[in-house]
């Protein structure tokens, strides 16, 4: 499994010694739940068990709620209508659906920015960053093709906008939005497409999951110093370790109990409160909402695909030098597909050795300011594209592209790192020693005078 220096499992009993020789099951789950861990692991590593929560109870009630929902135009809506008031307990089942949808987004970005700061995706674990970041996009489809099946105004016209941008490629732009659609418009063919999908793809999640996982159990984990254990002996790795079981699964599961204490509070008081008002009202392809807004989730991305209009001087220069063929519609899909893609190519583009950000005092600010940048792109894509807010959207792609292939290559080369730990157990016992001595009560505490 790792190739951590660690005891395997050994079959006992004749039984046993049948089973693993001829599917070694048990010797795989074993050297799962055995593996050896980085002991300085701190908080930020628990969203790996959230986001299998999540993929789990969105399959679960997924397929329960798929049993009593009509992929019909004129019965989707009203299907959904039924599950919240007729099934027994469908209004819980959609609530936790939809907003386990939210939880899922919230901790998958949580667990790829914590990746971004401790350079998780530095060698050799750039396959496992790819295919986290292949998880990710199937994820955005799910959510997109999900999002449609409610069939109210914004499940309808969010799906008529999204689709349309297909329609701006030129040349192939129509043919592949129909053949997106399966037909010249978002109707009974797209609903039933999108609705297969919806379906599948949450198995391609769980199974690229897995080699998500297996992936970064050959590599071992990264843990916040960027340090490797040490390898060259049993001895010194179990210095630098400790069995995931029972460790760590304790852990992940305490956090996972006051996570879900939280979102059992919205699902229970507050179900709508990210909820558009206008996905409540049947779709009427008649009437258009006054504004489209996508899941807060996709709001970055809406965010940099709306800013680039067709003032901006970048978009004129390229549209007169692809002689009309790159419009602003077009360039602004471009920007927004590329905005994922430089994101994919992040351990080529960090050019800098050190790969935890704690020893990287310029990184750190960049890394914050990216952070902020993230957050700032979810305001304005919910905003009105016009006046400062297409302004500031474009300010936070341009910096959102910059981050990527500008600072990040320039850091390699300009920043100068702090020293880093030499292995995991000397930054395990510097920072218990930190503990005890900010502690009042440690052993290395002054003694309370007597009054």
């Amino acid at each position: 499994m790792s190739g951590i220096p660690h005891d395997h499992y050994e079959p006992k009993s004749n039984a046993e010694k049948y089973i693993h020789r001829r599917l070694p099951i048990v010797g795989l789950i074993y050297d799962t739940i055995m593996l050896p861990t980085p002991k300085n692991l701190n908080w930020m590593w628990i969203w790996g068990i959230v986001l299998m929560f999540c993929l789990v109870l969105q399959i679960v009630t997924g397929i329960v709620l798929a049993m009593h929902y009509t992929p019909h135009v004129d019965h989707a809506f009203a299907s959904v209508e039924h599950i919240m008031r007729n099934v027994n307990g469908g209004h819980m089942l959609r609530y936790l659906h939809q907003n386990g949808s939210m939880l899922f987004f919230f901790a998958v970005y949580l667990h790829m920015f914590r990746g971004m700061y401790y350079g998780s995706y530095k060698a050799p674990r750039e396959i496992t960053w790819i295919i986290g970041m292949l998880i990710y996009l199937a994820m955005m489809a799910t959510a997109f093709m999900g999002y449609v099946l409610p069939w109210g105004q914004m499940s309808f016209w969010g799906a008529t906008v999204i689709t349309g941008l297909f329609g701006a490629i030129p040349g192939i732009g129509d043919m592949l939005q129909t053949w997106l659609l399966g037909g010249p418009a978002v109707d009974n063919a797209a609903l039933n497409r999108f609705f297969s999908l919806h379906y599948l793809l949450p198995f391609v999640i769980l199974g690229l999951s897995i080699v998500h996982i297996w992936a970064f159990h050959t590599t071992g984990n990264n843990n916040p110093t960027g340090v490797e254990v040490r390898r060259t002996s049993k001895e010194e790795a179990e210095k630098d370790t400790l069995p995931f079981w029972p460790y760590f699964v304790i852990k992940d599961l305490f956090a996972l109990v006051v996570i879900l204490a939280i979102f059992w509070a919205l699902v229970g008081f507050m179900p709508n409160f990210l909820g558009h008002t206008d996905n409540y009202i049947e779709a009427n392809p008649l009437v258009t909402p006054p504004e489209i807004v996508p899941e807060w989730y996709f709001l970055p991305f809406y965010a940099i695909l709306r800013a680039f209009t067709s003032d901006v001087w970048v978009v004129i220069a390229v549209n007169w030098l692809s002689f009309g063929i790159i419009d602003a519609t077009f360039f602004g899909v471009l920007a927004m597909f590329a905005s994922i893609f430089v994101w994919a190519l992040l351990p080529w583009l960090d050019t800098s050795s050190v790969r935890s950000g704690r020893y990287r005092p310029m990184f750190k600010w960049w890394f914050w300011l990216f952070i902020v940048n993230f957050v700032v792109l979810t305001w304005a894509g919910a905003m009105p594209a016009e006046g400062i807010y297409t302004t500031i959207s474009l300010i936070g792609t341009t910096y959102w592209f910059a981050y990527f292939l500008v600072i990040l290559p320039l850091l390699g080369v300009l920043e100068k790192p702090l020293p880093e730990p030499a292995s995991i157990e000397e930054d395990f016992k510097a920072s218990l020693k930190s503990k005890s001595d900010n502690d009042p009560k440690g052993p290395n505490a002054e003694p309370i005078p007597a009054e």
